[in-house]
């Protein structure tokens, strides 16, 4: 497929730019952790009710935690710390999350660099909230190659509703039409399709190419090879 006509790439983060597993098993045994207080019992029973098998550090397929939003993952926490108000569950899912490893999928400063060189606009849309966002973009020293950044709490909503997709095209003036979506998950492809985007998916994530194929244009290995398409 010919991507020589796109002039806007915009890319999810996790499982995207960096390796899912790498990234959020570690987030999820050191969240459940702190708020378990230790209990790894209760711990293991509420990583349950998110997807995650706490003994073998391993996220289910259909685990709210890879395409939902945090505000998602905490409605599931809820029922097990009734003590807890929603808003400081999502201070701590949040400050847990700025804080998890990050692996990035492919040399993210020189692969990014050749995009903005060949005159690419190039943007982050999430589901993760956009503080921790931020903070993994800078960490990784990619933070400015970035025309716009947008979480699921930025004012755009979360996918599978395109309004993030809608924000970027108006944001860097471009037509949907030649902006593709890069992502690893189903909810990253729904989107694009209702923006009228070009579905780009990646397997850096949970889902697999049988998964992923039926709402793609086009499935890769991984980001890198976005570079074979457009030049």
């Amino acid at each position: 497929m010919d991507l020589k006509h796109i002039k806007g790439l915009l890319f999810d983060k996790d499982g995207t730019l960096f390796d899912f597993a790498a990234t959020w098993e570690p987030w999820a045994e050191a969240f459940l952790l702190r708020a378990c207080n230790g209990d790894r019992s209760f711990a293991a029973r509420v990583g349950a009710d998110i997807g995650f098998d706490f003994a073998l550090r391993r996220f289910a397929r259909d685990s709210i935690a890879i395409a939902g939003t945090p505000q998602q993952v905490v409605q599931a926490l809820a029922p097990h710390f009734p003590a807890q108000t929603p808003s400081a569950l999502l201070e701590m899912v949040n400050m847990e999350a700025s804080r998890a490893p990050q692996r990035e999928a492919v040399p993210l400063r020189p692969f990014l660099q050749r995009l903005r060189d060949q005159g690419l606009y190039l943007g982050v849309a999430t589901n993760d909230a956009e503080h921790p966002a931020r903070a993994h973009l800078v960490a990784a020293g990619v933070n400015d190659m970035f025309d716009f950044i947008a979480g699921f709490d930025t004012g755009h909503g979360g996918k599978p509703s395109p309004g993030q997709l809608h924000a970027f095209a108006a944001h860097v003036n471009l037509p949907e039409s030649t902006i593709a979506m890069i992502g690893d998950s189903v909810h990253d492809l729904e989107a694009a399709r209702a923006a009228g985007m070009l579905r780009v998916a990646v397997l850096t994530g949970p889902a697999t190419a049988e998964e992923l194929a039926p709402h793609a244009d086009i499935v890769l290995p991984d980001i890198g090879h976005l570079l074979g398409y457009l030049t």
